[in-house]
């Protein structure tokens, strides 16, 4: 079993290292013993966390951060050419290394499973991660998000086992060969990289090529976009590749099949038909889109050989990752949740998993959108979805890496959700919005504060203004 560092990662300098995969990435790295370093933008927990594991992070970017001695740089998609490290890096003649290369050299010698899908990969690899954890095989991970156990992105575990969530967005899961790969679903998004769904498949299909010989594909029998995946694949055989596909879902063909999910409040137990016997367990995050998540890891976990028993048992130890239905609290008789959700597909399946949890409460949404170039192709699916609450405030745009898109406005989807008769407002400040949830809430709602950029820090000023 290798578990060493790949020389050229002895010394690394990963820029933008605050980041949820790249820090993932050091994070490993230095458990194995490499000294890393790196830069961020800003400070932020993530580079407490490196720091408390002896990396060393420089705040800002600058050509002197770059040490000496370092052996490579490590950058992912979202690095600009002009960045002053990775010009330094050139200067230098150092080998620069994307972000999921490094990760696949981590990977060697392991048996990876590889999590793909347009939404639901960091929960169905964090699903994996705790439960294999706590049968004891000591995995290694790296997810996109933290656990709420063990609390971190990223683990170097003594075990043979290596679960990783496989970004779609840049194509940068062509790089992994797993011994088992799960595609969740498979949607058009990421516009700024894919010009059209066909193009999507395409590099899915270059993943499913990826998978070793004599590997599992795990594949949702559910969703149109992974049943049109799962025939392109099955039509197109890759030579000596021994590939066996097993499909997971409601659906009547689904080799694992989901015959009933019982909600209890915000857990699920779910029932599966496991080679012709039922077999229920335990989901602790609400939704028939979480159970989901929760089969295909069953079914990744049975292709490895596991004891489907105990692997359904040890699901159930699985609490949630933060930011994902993430309860942050509740004041004055109102529970506010924190949601990751940002494409429509995602925003409609927790509106739909928490008002299954409201009981005559009222769903009340903050949503921030993501990214200009998502909101000018989905902003009106991302309107239609919002119907879904009681009522909705949409923030301005988060733009991350994009710079704004002319005409292209919040304005897109509280067009669409009012045009499909829901209550839907604008609000520019952010520090109005505490006041203004206040104002709207009463004892018994659901407050979802949801989207991938900082509306996630509105939780607890909420909290806080219904407890005055």
């Amino acid at each position: 079993m290798a578990s060493a560092v790949p020389s050229a990662m002895d010394r690394p300098h990963f820029i933008g290292i605050g980041g949820a995969g790249m820090s993932g990435i050091a994070k490993i790295l230095a458990m194995r013993g490499a000294r890393v370093a790196g830069s961020d933008a800003r400070d932020s927990a993530t580079a407490g966390a490196l720091r408390a594991l002896g990396v060393t992070v420089h705040i800002g970017h600058a050509a002197g951060h770059l040490a000496d001695d370092a052996s490579c740089v490590v950058v992912s998609s979202a690095i600009r050419p002009d960045n002053p490290e990775l010009a330094e890096a050139a200067g230098r003649g150092l080998p620069v290394i994307h972000r999921s290369d490094a990760l696949a050299g981590l990977m060697e010698g392991l048996r990876p499973v590889a999590v793909a899908g347009t939404h639901g990969k960091t929960t169905t690899t964090s699903m994996l991660a705790v439960a294999f954890g706590s049968l004891g095989l000591e995995p290694s991970y790296a997810i996109g998000g933290d656990l709420d156990l063990p609390g971190s992105n990223a683990l170097h575990g003594t075990g043979e086992i290596f679960v990783a969530e496989a970004d779609e967005s840049d194509r940068s899961f062509h790089s992994y060969d797993p011994e088992v790969a799960i595609v969740l679903n498979v949607e058009l998004d990421h516009h700024a990289n894919y010009a059209s769904l066909e193009e999507i498949y395409e590099s899915f299909q270059v993943f499913a090529g990826c998978i070793r010989p004599g590997g599992t594909l795990v594949i949702s029998a559910d969703q149109p976009g992974a049943r049109e995946l799962r025939s392109r694949v099955a039509d197109a055989p890759r030579p000596g590749q021994n590939l066996r596909i097993v499909t997971y879902g409601e659906a009547e063909d689904a080799d694992i099949r989901i015959v009933n999910i019982n909600p209890r409040g915000l857990t699920s137990d779910v029932t599966v038909l496991l080679d012709g016997r039922a077999l229920t367990f335990t989901v602790s995050v609400p939704g028939r889109h979480y159970a989901g998540n929760a089969v295909a890891a069953l079914a990744a976990g049975a292709a490895l050989g596991l004891a489907p028993d105990e692997l359904a048992a040890a699901l159930g130890s699985y609490t949630g990752v933060k930011r994902r239905l993430q309860l942050q609290g509740t004041a004055a008789g109102v529970q506010v949740i924190d949601s990751y959700a940002h494409h429509p597909t995602e925003i409609a399946a927790d509106l739909e998993a928490i008002r299954g949890s409201a009981g005559d409460g009222r769903v009340l949404v903050v949503f921030q959108p993501h990214l200009f170039s998502r909101t000018q192709e989905l902003g009106i699916e991302m309107g239609e979805a919002l119907t879904l609450a009681d009522s909705s405030v949409v923030l301005d745009i988060y733009p991350a890496r994009e710079d704004p898109v002319p005409g292209v406005t919040s304005d897109l989807i509280i067009d669409a959700a009012i045009a499909k008769g829901a209550d839907a407002r604008a609000e520019h400040s952010m520090e109005a919005v505490p006041e203004l949830i206040a104002g709207m809430a009463r004892p018994g709602d659901l407050v979802l504060t949801m989207g991938a950029g900082d509306v996630t820090e509105l939780g607890p000023r909420i909290l806080a203004r219904l407890a005055d």
